[in-house]
């Protein structure tokens, strides 16, 4: 992270987009994934989904968004908690994601 950049919900978003859900070519930002980001004092709470319940990527890509965000300086502590309300629709996936995908 350059010097002039600080800790913030800005700093985790853009971190976040090099996790991929690796049956998926988009990131889990673009995906629509993330529902929430909380940063207070060097810790970083995340919110996340799956695109479905049962997904058995799921621990993998968690573990991989929590690894990601501890390598932004000034971290002090990750959470990533997985939720599933509400529940992901291919609604949630941004412009880009679409565009990736080649959704209209």
């Amino acid at each position: 992270m350059a010097e002039t950049e600080q800790l913030n919900n800005d700093t985790v978003i853009e971190a976040l987009r090099d996790v991929f859900d690796p049956e998926i070519p988009v990131n889990v930002v673009d995906l629509g994934l993330i529902y929430n980001v909380d940063v207070s004092d060097g810790d970083v709470h995340v919110e996340m989904t799956l695109t479905a319940p049962g997904c058995g990527m799921g621990p993998y890509i968690a573990q991989q968004a929590e690894w990601r965000i501890a390598e932004i300086d000034d971290v002090e502590d990750v959470q990533v908690d997985v939720v599933f309300d509400p529940p992901w629709t291919p609604d949630m996936i941004t412009e880009e994601g679409k565009a990736l995908l080649g959704i209209d």
